[in-house]
């Protein structure tokens, strides 16, 4: 009996010891891969991954589902600056209506599609419509940390933040957990939380590709189609896609790696003096410089994605704070945030800003120094700061930039 005991105990003592060993491992941080290249960071395996890159790349045909109205035929096509999944000079095109009191959707919604199959179906900006805005594509390199973060994080990160200077977050359904809700951090307007919801959101509205997250497709400024038009029913039933490539785009985005920072220029001594005065001014109040993701095995998206190992307590520097502000540079299109946040956009990730030669929302900006001189509003201090520093700091400043 003594023997058994023993050997209970040894046996009670290794597990203790090999637990004590896993909870080592899981809160171990460290940084995520970066790089321009297209491999994965160790969510999917290397034939995964090319599958899923295949299917973001596209491109989607009207046998596929493509249409009647789309702004483009695949991912790739507005996101591939300087690899597939980065940003473009690619826009796209959204418009309603102010009254003064309040925001109303264009027929067919907001987002005017650019190109249709059928030229009875090209979607135009109808008159009485008095807010156009142009939103230019957003690099989806890196964002499966970025899904990654706890909402918890992005909120206390924004009530530490002065108030004039505060961030607001929004709470955004997640599709594909229905009566879920969690704090939003994609698109332009964080109307998304997920990037599942993301994909088949921007499968529907970019493609017109409907799947069983998104069983509508858009119409024709809202009007019904012309017979024949589309080979596909609109019909919430019968969905063009079975959710298949959906899944292979997120899969695609939660694999890829983070941008990487120039070090030979971050390394300098002027991005280096850069860098500190980017925090002196208070850039990074918003584009807050760093976040560490949710341990491994944490449960997010209402239950239906499990963070693995391969995203878990990794550092990333996005260089945003994921949250919405008004620096007066506003679309004024209201999406999932409601009225308040009208003239409210994300703030930009500036991690690889050094690969963007156009800036701000509508990309009218050709220089950093020219999107900086834009910032106001919520800004307009930060802005101030900047300009107040002498010619060389300034240069040091735009030197730093030049290393995201």
């Amino acid at each position: 009996m003594r023997v058994q005991t023993i050997v209970r105990l040894l046996g009670s003592l290794a597990v203790v010891l090999w637990t004590t060993s896993i909870t080592f491992t899981q809160t171990a941080i460290s940084d995520a891969p970066a790089g321009f290249e297209l491999v994965s960071n160790g969510v999917a395996t290397t034939t995964e991954f090319q599958e899923a890159l295949a299917e973001f790349t596209g491109p989607e045909t009207i046998a596929d589902g493509l249409g009647p109205v789309f702004n483009a035929a695949g991912c790739g096509e507005c996101h591939a600056t300087p690899i597939v999944g980065g940003s473009s000079q690619v826009t796209e095109r959204r418009a309603g209506r102010w009254d003064g009191t309040r925001f109303l959707d264009h027929p067919g919604g907001s987002l005017i599609q650019d190109r249709a199959t059928d030229a009875r179906v090209q979607e135009t900006v109808l008159s009485g419509h008095n807010v156009i805005a142009l939103r230019s594509s957003l690099s989806v390199l890196g964002l499966g940390f970025v899904e990654a973060i706890n909402s918890n994080d992005l909120v206390a990160n924004a009530n530490r933040q002065p108030a004039a200077l505060r961030g607001t977050f929004i709470e955004v359904p997640v599709l594909e957990s229905p009566g879920e809700r969690r704090v939003g951090r994609f698109g332009w307007k964080d109307q998304q939380a997920s990037l599942l919801s993301f994909s088949a959101d921007a499968y529907v509205n970019e493609m017109g590709i409907t799947s069983p997250l998104q069983k509508v497709e858009n119409t024709n400024n809202g009007r019904a189609l012309p017979a024949g038009v589309d080979p596909f029913p609109n019909d919430a039933t019968v969905q063009e896609d079975d959710g298949e490539d959906v899944e292979l785009f997120a899969l695609f985005m939660r694999s890829t790696r983070v941008p990487p920072r120039d070090t030979a220029i971050a390394n300098s001594t002027d991005a280096q003096i850069g860098s500190s005065l980017f925090n002196q001014v208070g850039c990074n109040v918003c584009h807050t410089r760093s976040f560490v993701t949710s341990s491994e095995g944490t449960i997010i998206n209402g239950g239906d994605f499990v963070v693995p190992r391969a995203l878990a307590l990794k550092r990333i520097a996005p260089f945003s704070d994921f949250l919405l502000h008004d620096i007066n540079t506003g679309d004024g299109i209201v999406q999932n945030g409601g009225l308040a946040t009208r003239n409210q956009l994300r703030t930009v990730p500036l991690w690889g800003l050094r690969t963007r030669g156009r800036f701000m929302h509508d990309l009218h900006s050709h220089s950093d120094l020219d999107a900086i001189q834009l910032h106001g509003g919520q800004a307009a201090t930060v802005r101030s700061a900047f300009n107040a520093l002498s010619s060389t700091d300034r240069s040091r400043v735009l030197r730093f930039l030049a290393s995201l």
